[in-house]
């Protein structure tokens, strides 16, 4: 009997292509790569070459303000709330929406998302540039972060229909994961290169052209896909979405900066965001076609995949605060010089992933992935042991160790990520893409919050401790900022010594930061080692029931 679920995958399926799917039309999903298992061409291969561009520039618009906020601040004359809202809105909106741009995606079509969201950042990008107030440039960023949420899953899902070989598809996903997470990891080192020649507007402008050749080209060598049949969103899961991510990312933030201060209002958000979300995860297990596929939590492989992308955005974010400060405050660079130091993290990540598929043809993806968490927890080992700074050969071992950290999480963020939408149908890639996209978010966000406040506590708990200059006040106590903010009034005996406590203080943060991210790492490895499938056979074997009624990408 002729198996009709295969339909779906063939060239001209309603599913595959849409309206016109195997008429030959332009960006049509047809060719061999239409049909399940079938080897990609050029032209997808192309295609690839389109869809990081987008994928590059959002993870670049995480992080490339870190270095243009003081330039923008006085040009504009922000205050402090604002500039935190500058910075943070973009994360928030991203983090928001992208389960339900995924999800909208697989309903009206990969491609014609994607070009949408491509031509909104552009024109987001250029009110950005030239915005002549802060409220201007809030509101650009917030149409950046919508933007950005449907760029992401897209370019993601289209890969998994592009690529129906399971090794082509796992070498276009390692490209992907290397342009998102080396992205982010260097988006400091684009901003302070380009601040070297222009204004703070040229960190945004630079998207412009990009978007533009997205746009004329998607059509030519994208096709389109989108669930056949797809149903309606549901407006009230959309809404538990947001009020489930939005206060839970703001209160961890705002918890982070708090310091000593009151922490009622982001202790509130983060309980506020907590219900919505149990509330969200209820409504979606009762949906016959739910925004956020929960279902997929029940395979082991894909929910320890899914933990360890958070943990390892947790490592890696709170370790990329620690150094990025370390290099300035402690060792005196200047923040380009720290741009430039700082960027074997990003290195590291791209030459992991870019490796990865080679690696897993030779060793089981299993192995690969504890492997590398466990060197990546050996990195992490050598920033905490990198100590006195200066004393001890300057940044050299703390930046080898961001190396060795970053280099070892590739397989897991390449083969992981091909792990998790692969788990699913090509129909649902959207919404599997838009899971694996917010577990990266959400670790990013914890871990600059929660290892920033361990670090900022031990440098209180030293300061506390130390005898310090007479005159020197509170807020010098309180980050190593103040203390060399204060150092500037005193003699300079006295100037030496607040400062050599502040950068103990500081190096001791970080040490405890460091360790803290090596335990993490020694244990995702052991459960990497332990609940991650022996192969992709034992991998297809622990699919749930409910998927083997479509053709999986991974068949």
């Amino acid at each position: 009997m002729r198996d009709k679920s295969n339909e779906s995958d063939g060239p001209g399926a309603p599913g595959a292509g849409g309206p016109g799917a195997g008429s030959g039309a332009p960006g049509e999903a047809t060719g061999a790569a239409g049909a399940a298992g079938a080897r990609a061409g050029r032209r997808e291969w192309l295609g690839l070459a389109v869809l990081v561009l987008p994928t590059l520039l959002v993870a670049l618009d995480v992080n490339v303000l870190f270095l243009a906020l003081p330039e923008l601040s006085a040009d504009l004359g922000t205050s402090g709330v604002q500039q935190l809202w500058i910075t943070d809105v973009y994360g928030f909106m991203v983090a928001g929406l992208v389960i339900t741009m995924g999800t909208l995606g697989d309903r009206i079509g990969r491609r014609r998302l994607l070009l949408a969201g491509g031509a909104a950042f552009a024109a987001a990008s250029a009110a950005a540039a030239y915005a002549t107030s802060p409220a201007m440039l809030i509101g650009a960023r917030t149409l950046l972060g919508v933007a950005g949420a449907t760029l992401m899953p897209s370019t993601l899902a289209l890969i998994t229909n592009m690529f129906r070989d399971a090794r082509q598809r796992g070498s276009a996903i390692a490209v992907w994961a290397t342009c998102q997470f080396a992205g982010a990891a260097l988006g400091p080192v684009v901003g302070g290169v380009l601040l070297e020649r222009f204004w703070w507007g040229s960190v945004f402008l630079m998207a412009v052209p990009v978007m533009a050749v997205l746009l004329v080209a998607g059509p030519l060598l994208l096709p389109e896909f989108r669930t056949p049949g797809a149903g309606r969103i549901d407006p009230v899961s959309v809404a538990l979405s947001l009020l489930a991510v939005l206060p839970a990312v703001y209160g961890v933030k705002d918890l982070a900066a708090a310091g000593d201060g009151p922490r009622a209002v982001p202790v509130a958000a983060i309980a506020a965001g907590a219900v919505f979300a149990v509330l969200f995860a209820r409504r979606q297990l009762r949906l016959d076609e739910p925004l956020l596929d929960l279902r997929l939590l029940v395979r082991r492989p894909v929910a320890m995949v899914l933990a360890a992308l958070t943990l390892a955005g947790v490592a890696m974010a709170g370790t990329g605060l620690m150094v990025t400060q370390y290099l300035q405050s402690v060792l005196g660079y200047s923040p380009m010089e720290s741009a430039l130091w700082f960027a074997p993290m990003g290195l590291g990540v791209a030459a992991g992933t870019m490796l990865t598929p080679a690696v897993t043809r030779r060793i089981p993806p299993r192995a690969a992935i504890a492997g590398g968490l466990a060197v990546s927890a050996a990195g992490a080992a050598l920033v905490a042991g990198a100590g006195a700074g200066a004393a001890s050969g300057g940044p050299w071992a703390t930046v080898a160790g961001i190396a060795v950290l970053a280099f070892g999480t590739g397989p897991l963020f390449a083969h992981g990520t091909h792990l998790v939408v692969g788990s699913v149908p090509p129909e649902r890639a959207g919404s599997a893409a838009s899971t694996s996209e917010t577990a990266n978010y959400l670790g990013g966000t914890l871990g600059m919050a929660l290892l920033g406040t361990v670090g900022a506590a031990v440098y209180r708990h030293h300061m506390d401790g130390a005898v310090l200059p007479a005159g020197v006040g509170e807020h010098a106590e309180e980050t190593i900022a103040a203390a060399a903010a204060a150092a500037r009034g005193l003699p300079s005996a006295d100037a030496a010594d607040l400062l050599r406590n502040a950068h103990d203080a500081f190096t001791g943060g970080l040490t405890v930061v460091a360790v803290a991210c090596a335990a993490v790492f020694a244990v995702l490895a052991l459960g990497a080692a332990r609940l991650l499938p022996r192969d992709e056979r034992a991998a297809e074997e622990e699919k749930p029931a409910d998927s083997a009624r479509e053709p999986s990408p991974a068949a």
